[in-house]
């Protein structure tokens, strides 16, 4: 129990001064307040540092302590950031702490204060902060100078996606600013009396150059350059190797760039033997394998840029990354036409390595053949089954045979095999045409392909054996690259082989025959429809001994010549599909097929037409219309040709258009055109009609129509209407009546032109010459018995009497018109011609004399009149009323103007005697006692007057003195 109590006094001994120490520090309060807190601006970054102590010189411990720190924006009552900042504190430690603003520094004064308590478990509760800090002032704008304008931050770098904000200082509060980021005008928000923010959410990579900002007012224009980087990418694909065990390459994709000048920094760190390396390459790093045979690595490839960092790692043994040189000296030899042996060498890894080599030969680009061989210095292999005259590539590539990882780069050598004879005989067609009897034979060949001529084709040999006469050959050279030739045959029998050669040989013969008479060309022609893949066709054969078919046609048949085309079928092909790429639509092919017998002559078993794609009609044939009637008219139209036709026509339309807007006649149905015009139209399903009778028409009436033919895709072209109005009724009756009127009055115009000279005798004859009148012959002269024309000589002419008829004639005399009512039932007038003798009376002897060859109706009369003369001239003397020159003008022109009036019949002369007296009861009561004129032994020429000249009635004006009809020069004796 002593020692017990002893031990207890120790240990309780023992705890005294501990308890002590205890309670002095928890009980006592700890002024832990910041001291020296200092506030610096770093511009570049836009971040506040702060700097501050922590002092009490009594306690030596570490705390954990909570500083409580404010910052405030324009003034200290304006809080804009409260953080808690944890850390654990020793006596007088400088402490440090940043903030990164968000808005430009220079465009805010900030103010920043702090305050702390203890957070350390040894401390009890309650745990009180400890007083706030005097505010610290950080002014930015006292470096700014006296600029109107400014805008902040200068030259900010910025990552993709995230937000910046932009602000200026204007000095100047009236200035009107206005801003601009990449010259398009935007609104920010004020902050101040002369500070203005614009904040930029998300913002996006334009170019390297960065992003443009900037603001104007009075002065010049301020602005930044906002530098965006794309995001740091991780980098991808990580690997490394090695070639000869002694440096490894690792590499990497780094992605996409971001869009900096400066380029992120690349790190390979080796955690196994703890070094490291700063990588010289973005995507690339080399790493010096040490000596100590160490095989495995575990490599970690940091990335890293202003923003952020990328990391990835790798763990790979050394020897599984071997990854071998590529072999060299890759050479051909003993290049023969089926045959060639290639040899390589290669790097050499390590004394017991050996390389995996993989030989490939490649030809048309293709591999055709691949060979693994087991290399350790040098390789060689023999390649075989190659084909002559080939153009092959042989490449190798080798990798590690012990760990494979990676095959080396590929070498590679081109080579050309050696030429053969060619291995196939040509495909040979001919077209034989007959010229009087004797068949031309064109022989047609394509060339042999690549794999075939085993070489260059020099030229063709063309043998033509007449069968009947074996013995004949005839032997020609047609050089290449030539692919036809024309032999004029007789009418035999002929075998035509065809060969083909090269620098080698001759290739396998191809035969065709020929017969000397033509063969059956009367076939039937098929129709058949084409589709995308070309014009399948089929045949039924006629013979069993069939050795193959050929089916021909022509790739342009609207282009002459003709590019002929063939296909050699062989004798169990009774079907083909028929493709080229000259096909096109619209056009009509013609096909052929022939049937080849063992005596390889070719029979014409069918004929063929189609179209790739029927097409619509492009134009219209050609109409003529006849039989124009007032109810009809006909149409016909020709066959245009076939190689023209764009389809099989399947018939036509007949389009007729009424302006009268009538209903569509019997047989034809209403349809409307493209440009909504009402129409009628007709269908003729018949191709092969080529005349059509439009009916039931109205008389004149205008009428349009068209005839379009329709094939399977479609009609003609509907813009070529032609015009055509119906006659009158009547109208052909008319012209049966007066076509022959026409005639006849033509005739008979011919007949008068050609009697006019008779018409003229027997109606209108000339005035009878008195030299030449038969009543001369009537009278019997005793004194003068030769004398044949009655004189007037010496004689006292009496009277001419002039007749007139009742009623009353339309001529006028000398100057004088009257109307026909004033000359009607004029009695006749007379003439004085000579004065008679004074105290005449009576009548004397008169001869009255009437010329019954111009009036045979005045002979009637039975009298003949006077005209009455005065009495004061001289006995037997010519006393002249007018000058006989004045009154013969007077009468001729009267004469002439009146020969066009005077009506035929109505104009009659009446010749008096100069000796005759006047009857009783004569015109105008004569004088009772005239004088008695002497006897005239002749008579004077008489002159015939018309009566139209004596129609007017006895005037002064219009007397004629008698002299006008005598010669003043003779005189009564």
């Amino acid at each position: 129990m002593a020692l017990f109590a002893v031990l207890q006094t120790t240990f309780l001994l023992a705890l005294l001064p501990l308890r002590t120490y205890q309670s002095e520090v928890l009980s006592e309060p700890l002024p832990l307040t910041p001291e020296s807190l200092n506030v610096s601006i770093n511009s570049t970054k836009q971040c506040l540092h702060l700097q501050w102590t922590v002092h009490n010189p009594d306690y030596h411990q570490e705390f954990k302590m909570v500083f409580q720190i404010q910052i405030s924006r324009f003034k200290a009552s304006n809080v804009i950031w409260l953080e808690n900042y944890s850390t654990t504190v020793k006596r007088n430690q400088v402490l440090h702490w940043s903030w990164e603003s968000e808005l430009p520094l220079e465009c805010a004064i900030h103010f920043v204060r702090m305050r702390t308590m203890v957070d350390d478990a040894r401390i009890p509760a309650p745990r009180l902060w400890s007083n706030w800090s005097s505010w610290e002032k950080a002014d930015a704008q006292n470096s700014l100078g006296d600029h109107p304008l400014y805008v902040f931050p200068k030259d900010k770098l910025v990552e993709e996606g995230s937000n910046v904000t932009v602000c200026y200082i204007s000095m100047n509060h009236q200035d009107n600013i206005s801003c601009y980021l990449e010259d398009v005008l935007i609104y920010g928000r004020q902050l101040d009396q002369n500070v203005w923010a614009f904040e930029f959410k998300n913002v996006s990579f334009i170019r390297k150059t960065g992003t443009n900002f900037y603001c104007k007012g009075q002065g010049d224009p301020e602005g930044v350059v906002l530098l965006v980087s794309k995001v740091l990418e991780e980098p991808k694909n990580f690997s490394c190797e090695t070639q000869d065990l002694k440096t490894l390459t690792c590499t990497w994709d780094p992605g996409n760039d971001t869009g900096l000048i400066q380029l992120p920094s690349y790190t390979l760190f080796e955690s196994f033997s703890g070094k490291k390396t700063l990588c010289k390459h973005r995507n690339r790093c080399d790493w010096q394998v040490t000596q100590d045979s160490q095989e495995m690595y575990n490599f970690t490839l940091v990335a890293e840029n202003y923003f952020r960092k990328r990391s990835v790692s790798i763990l790979f043994n050394l020897i599984h990354g071997v990854h071998p040189m590529a072999p060299y000296s890759l050479f051909p030899k003993s290049v023969s036409a089926t045959n060639a042996t290639v040899t390589w060498k290669v790097y050499s890894i390590g004394s017991s390595s050996a390389l995996l080599c993989q030989l490939q030969l490649l030809g048309e680009g293709k591999v055709i053949q691949q060979h693994n061989i087991s290399v350790r210095v040098n390789g060689e292999y023999l390649l075989s089954e190659l084909k002559p005259d080939t153009e092959y590539m042989a490449r190798v590539r080798c990798a590690y045979a012990d760990h494979f990882w990676k095959w080396s780069e590929l070498i590679s050598q081109n080579f050309t095999t050696a030429e053969a004879a060619p291995s196939e005989a040509p495909d040979v067609w001919r077209d034989v045409t007959f010229v009087s009897g004797h068949p031309t034979v064109t022989l047609f060949w394509k060339p042999l392909s690549k794999v075939h001529a085993n070489g260059k084709i020099l030229f063709y040999n063309v043998v033509v054996e007449n069968l009947d006469e074996p013995s004949s050959l005839k032997v020609l050279s047609v050089p290449a690259p030539a692919n036809s030739t024309k032999v004029t045959l007789n009418q035999s029998s002929y075998q035509i082989c065809v060969t083909a050669h090269n620098s080698v040989g001759p290739s396998p013969a191809s035969t065709v025959a020929i017969s000397g008479h033509p063969g059956n060309e009367n076939v039937e022609e098929g129709r058949m429809n084409g589709t995308e893949d070309g014009f399948p066709m089929s045949w039924k054969p006629q013979s069993r001994n069939a050795t193959g078919y050929v089916v021909e046609w022509c790739d342009s048949p609207q282009h002459l010549p003709c590019v002929l085309r063939w296909k050699n079928l062989g004798p169990t092909n009774t079907d083909t599909v028929i493709s080229s790429g000259a096909f096109r639509p619209g056009v009509r092919y013609n096909f052929r097929i022939y049937e080849i017998s063992t005596k390889r002559m070719a029979h014409l078993l069918e004929k063929k037409a189609g179209y790739l794609k029927e097409l619509a009609p492009s134009y219209n044939p050609k109409v003529n219309m006849s039989n124009l009637t007032s109810h009809s008219f006909t149409l016909s139209w020709k066959d245009y040709p076939t190689e023209s036709q764009t389809g099989f026509i399947q018939g036509y339309y007949v389009y007729l258009k009424s302006k009268t807007g009538e209903k569509c006649h019997r047989g034809f149905e209403k349809t409307f055109l493209t440009d909504n015009s009402v129409c009628c139209k007709y269908t003729i399903d018949n191709p092969d009609q080529k005349t059509f009778v439009v009916k039931d028409l109205q008389p004149e009436s205008a009428y349009e129509f068209l005839v379009t033919p329709y094939t399977s895709a479609g009609e003609g072209p509907l813009d070529d209407f032609r015009k055509v109005t119906t006659p009158d009724e009547y109208s052909h009756i008319l012209i049966h009546i007066i076509l022959p009127m026409v005639f006849f009055v033509f005739v008979i115009m011919i007949i008068c032109y050609l009697k006019s000279q008779w018409l003229k005798d027997k109606c209108y004859p000339d005035i009878p010459d008195p030299y030449k009148s038969s009543v001369l012959s009537l009278i019997k002269f005793k004194e003068n018995p030769h004398i044949t024309i009655m004189n007037v000589n010496d004689c006292v002419p009496d009277a001419i009497e002039v007749v007139n008829k009742p009623e009353g004639s339309k001529m006028q005399f000398v100057g004088t018109r009257k109307s026909p009512t004033e000359t009607k039932g004029t009695k006749p007038a007379y003439l004085d011609l000579l004065p008679t003798e004074k105290n005449y009376s009576g009548p004397g002897p008169c001869i009255c004399f009437e010329n019954f060859t111009y009036n045979q109706a005045a002979s009637d009369l039975g009298y003949c009149g006077h005209f009455p003369v005065t009495p004061q001239a001289p006995h037997c003397q010519l006393g002249p009323l007018t000058s006989p020159e004045h009154l013969l003008k007077t009468l001729e022109q009267s004469y002439m103007n009146s020969l066009g009036e005077i009506p035929a019949g109505e104009a009659n002369l009446n010749y008096v005697s100069q000796l005759a007296s006047p009857m009783s009861g004569d015109r105008e009561s004569p004088p009772t006692n005239p004088p008695e004129p002497a006897l005239c032994s002749e008579y004077k020429m008489q002159m015939a007057i018309p009566l139209g000249l004596a129609s007017p009635a006895r005037s002064e004006n219009s007397s004629l003195s008698s002299t006008a009809l005598l010669d003043p020069r003779e005189h009564c004796h």
